[in-house]
């Protein structure tokens, strides 16, 4: 791997080129991130174990001259330190995905979002003890609020997890921790960290086989099969683009006044999971009926869900405007076209 130890800003046309990392760069979330860098001018290093996200996600990106892909697993502590030498942002999206995933690996989910954290955070270390700060984005998740009761939530919202003989709150436990340890390192340390709460990412390229909703109702409805709905279909959720939450990430990374805070990042319009099946079938043309089925019979006896799920956004929209410009028809449509296209 390449590495540029006598590292200088470069400026193309007054923009500041920067180099990146990005863990977990070739997941669904990741993949957008790098083609807005790219856009953007930036140099890249992406590091994934391919164990959830796909190489073909980043197939238009491997001969691009500012791109770099690394095969490689961010448990690794020499491996990790290896990426960080030289950079300038760190994005870190690598860690256990979907609900589908914590149910039937409850220890991986802990072991892959805490510990490559905690040696992210050890390497930047080294580097602001050797002189150079390194500006780094941890995404979080709406689950670390666990089953808070309340209507919508904000950043200083309590975090109610079930009991630890359930499973599903291992997830946002660990997400949390990955929260504390990030903070700590802010305040102990002066790391420079933003922390992003993620609220129901959808988009092109998003993979149902974890259990995300929205791309397992497009994919039935294409097929005309029934649309499966967990429990009563009354549960809300608030679904933003893919490409309005990296926007967000960016500017956010580059906004000072983000640096050592919580921030949540999605869209507050909230809908029920039963209106969503309905609107993907009139929007995809589709015969499909609904069918429900239990958690029990979706995931295991214990699996207990979160019935409302809205952000507040006041924050992100203080530090830089309201970041979402796709209503949700646009995202079904956009999703809709993506898997239509033929299977390379």
């Amino acid at each position: 791997m390449a590495l540029n130890p006598n590292h200088q800003f470069v400026y193309v046309i007054g923009i500041e080129v920067k180099e990146i990392l990005i863990t977990g760069g070739a997941g669904f979330v990741g993949s957008h991130l790098c083609q807005k860098l790219l856009d953007d001018g930036h140099r890249l290093t992406v590091v994934d174990d391919e164990s959830t996200g796909t190489r073909s996600n980043l197939e238009q990106f491997l001969g691009h001259e500012h791109f770099e892909f690394v095969n490689g697993d961010v448990s690794c502590p020499d491996l990790v330190d290896d990426l960080v030498d030289g950079k300038d942002h760190i994005y870190h999206l690598a860690a256990a995905v979907g609900v589908a995933l914590i149910a039937r690996q409850p220890i991986a989910t802990i072991e892959r979002n805490i510990h490559p954290t905690q040696l992210i955070l050890s390497s930047l270390r080294k580097q602001h003890e050797a002189g150079r700060t390194v500006r780094m984005f941890l995404a979080s998740t709406s689950e670390v609020y666990g089953k808070n009761p309340k209507a919508t939530w904000n950043e200083q919202d309590d975090l109610v997890f079930g009991a630890t003989t359930k499973a599903r709150w291992s997830y946002g436990a660990s997400k949390a921790i990955d929260e504390f340890l990030a903070l700590a390192s802010y305040r102990q340390y002066g790391l420079p960290v933003v922390i992003g709460r993620f609220f129901n990412v959808v988009g092109p390229r998003q993979s149902g086989a974890y259990g995300m909703v929205l791309p397992r109702f497009v994919e039935a409805a294409l097929r005309n099969d029934p649309l499966v709905i967990h429990d009563d279909g009354q549960q809300t959720r608030c679904f933003a683009h893919v490409n309005d939450i990296v926007n967000a990430v960016v500017r956010l990374m580059d906004e000072q006044d983000a640096v050592g805070e919580v921030i949540n990042i999605g869209s507050d319009h909230p809908i029920t999971i039963e209106q969503l099946a309905q609107r993907v079938i009139a929007l995809a043309g589709s015969s499909s009926q609904l069918q429900y089925q239990s958690y029990r019979e979706a995931y295991d006896e214990d699996f207990e869900d979160i019935r409302h799920r809205v952000p507040e956004l006041e924050k992100i929209t203080r530090l830089i405007g309201n970041p979402i410009t796709h209503d949700l028809d646009a995202i079904i449509t956009d999703v809709i076209a993506d898997k239509k296209q033929p299977s390379v």
